[in-house]
């Protein structure tokens, strides 16, 4: 071929490219986005516990840990743009899963079958989509678009977890009410009188978003019994405003007076109201649910309250009774949240559904064909086993191998820590240690905020390895992605009042992610140089995810245990291993500057 003809034939591919490159990964991370930050939020507002969504949620992870040992299928089996067709398909089926099984009454055991389903088909994509890359660009394109195909990734990661819940927010907004947590303790130190606290004056009107209020929200309850009698009394006193104030339209019945002087439970008090007044016409049922902790506290009045533009100033009230048999300190969490909640979800994952089938019909129509996409067995020399083995054998016999796998492991263990608790962080009370921010500020917050600091960081960070290369920018990068994580510690210490504070915090935290995280895919792709290089790329990808896996399943206990104060401290400290790791790992002190100069 002449190099006209070449050069002819580089600058079609280039203008081709332009149709599907963004779009394709852009698929891809708000695919990964979904199942790895979108369900955090989804399982917080329908009112699982924290250590339980950081638990299960972070399993998740799993699939781009484990997707090097199944990566060589793609290779092997059928055509990249076959595999990317069919699993965007895939996608689409199990984002209406999710959303078909969120109003049923076991909605957690069902969605998250779906969003292992979620989980292994886009760690799949991923791979089909890097390998398609590879074969339908050029050489000199493939270089030109590597920027802005991280780019639009990491644009959809930020959509998925910013853009998806704002639209959620608004969602609530329209059909549901902001849910609030409250704790009930058994006290034995404390007294009846103590804990029966009383108001029935009308609630003033609060700015924001709509969202249900609880007064308390931690209530203490003596362990001491008491008489039916004193408990019947407080019973009927709720159930009868309630229904008095259009709560509920159970009818009141007379109090058993058979045996009055027998001794049960202890009770206390909570009232509810709305933030503001609905729009005429509104109608919201509230549920209290429990949560977690001692299953013998539970709501004896209260369950169901139904909250009007008529009755949203006046006090709901709910009662809690501790279990007679209760003698020690108990504590246990529960959940007032609208039953619109569900609804809201559904609709979300329905969209989300729709606009992966939109996306299928579009690159079915846009991706080229091109003759190098044929799977391996078609020319394949030796068999697929020796291949497979051979190409993870010359992964390990790499120089220093365990410092780098170490290394892998350890870079991202205070970020990955972050990631799924910062979310929670803002969407808990003040009460509880948290911002007390509306899903809609959490969303604008991780959306809008978050991507245009990472993108700017990772812009920064290229043109900086550009200019100075890899080996001399890791200790600086290094610390760019972990001291900007001390603007939480000061977050969770003074849980300022101006949202703008938070916004501006979560503004220099991500900046500094971004910048530091090139120095990671730089050096990721330093380690993969060689023959094998997409299955050690693959190996090293899996490595970067188990090590946002394991620290992200314990996030959730070691929050918990020590509060969010305590719990951001500590991811400062965590970041001690990865900077003893990385005075030792090998590294080629021109890679990234050499590399960067070629393109």
């Amino acid at each position: 071929m002449s190099s006209h003809s070449a050069n002819f034939e580089q600058t079609k591919k280039s203008k081709s490219a332009w149709r599907w490159v963004p779009t394709l990964y852009f698929t891809e991370g708000l695919a990964y986005s979904i199942v790895v930050f979108l369900s955090v939020i989804m399982y917080k507002r329908m009112g699982m516990s924290n250590a339980d969504i950081a638990l299960y949620t972070s399993w998740l992870y799993l699939p781009w840990v484990l997707k090097p040992f199944w990566a060589p299928l793609v290779d092997v089996l059928r055509t990249k743009r076959y595999w990317i067709l069919v699993l965007q398909s895939l996608l689409a089926v199990g984002l209406a899963g999710v959303g078909l099984t969120i109003p049923l009454p076991e909605y957690f055991q069902f969605s998250i079958i779906f969003f292992w389903l979620l989980a292994f088909v886009s760690s799949t994509h991923q791979v089909a989509a890097d390998g398609f890359y590879l074969l339908a660009l050029t050489e000199s394109s493939k270089s030109f678009f590597i920027g802005f195909r991280s780019a639009f990734f990491s644009i959809a990661i930020i959509a998925g977890q910013g853009l998806v819940v704002l639209f959620a927010g608004q969602l609530e907004t329209a059909l549901s009410v902001s849910p609030v947590e409250l704790k009930v303790a058994a006290n034995p130190k404390r007294f009846f009188e103590e804990t029966i606290r009383v108001d029935s004056t009308k609630a003033k009107e609060l700015s924001g978003a709509l969202r249900l209020i609880a007064k308390p929200s931690y209530v203490e309850i003596s362990t001491r019994p008491k008489t039916k009698e004193h408990v019947g009394f407080y019973k009927n006193f709720a159930k009868s405003f309630n229904i008095m104030n259009g709560f509920t339209k159970e009818y009141l019945e007379m109090p058993d007076t058979s045996n009055l002087s027998n001794l049960t439970g202890n009770v206390g008090i909570v009232k509810f109201v709305l933030s503001k007044k609905p729009s005429e016409g509104s109608e919201y049922l509230v549920n209290v649910d429990f949560l977690e902790g001692n299953e013998g506290i539970k709501v004896i009045e209260g369950k169901e309250l139904r909250f009007t533009d008529k009755n949203w100033n006046k006090p709901a009230f709910t009662v809690f009774q501790v279990d007679s048999t209760i003698a020690k300190q108990a504590v246990s969490v529960f959940a007032a949240r609208s039953a619109g909640l569900p609804l809201v979800w559904s609709i979300t994952f329905f969209v989300l559904a729709v606009l992966f089938i939109l996306l299928f019909f579009y690159h079915r129509k846009v991706l080229p064909d091109p003759d190098e996409d044929i799977y391996a067995g078609s020319r394949r020399v030796s068999s697929p086993g020796k291949e497979f083995f051979r190409s993870y054998a010359r992964f390990f016999e790499k120089k220093k191998i365990i410092l780098i796998i170490l290394f892998l492991l350890f870079f991202n263990f205070g970020e990955a820590q972050i990631l799924k608790i910062s979310s929670l962080f803002m969407l808990d009370s003040r009460e509880h240690g948290g911002l007390g921010l509306t899903t809609t500020e959490a969303g604008l917050a991780n959306g809008v905020i978050a991507v245009t600091a990472i993108i700017l960081g990772g812009i920064l960070g290229g043109l900086f390895v550009y200019k100075k290369g890899l080996k001399s920018l890791l200790m600086p990068m290094f610390f760019a992605i972990n001291i900007p994580n001390l603007t939480y510690v000061y977050l969770a210490w003074s849980q300022p009042e101006l949202v703008w504070i938070t916004y501006a915090c979560v503004a220099v935290e991500s900046f500094g992610y971004g910048f530091g995280l090139t120095f990671y895919l730089m050096y990721m792709i330093n380690i993969s140089e060689g023959e094998y290089r997409t299955s050690h790329y693959a190996l090293a990808a899996g490595f970067m995810a188990l090590g946002m896996m394991i620290p992200g399943m314990l996030s959730g206990i070691i929050q918990q245990a020590i509060g969010y104060k305590f719990f951001f401290m500590w991811i400062f400290i965590s970041a001690v291993p990865g900077f003893i790791l990385a005075r030792y790992i090998p590294l080629e002190y021109q890679f990234g500057k050499k590399k960067l100069a070629e393109n």
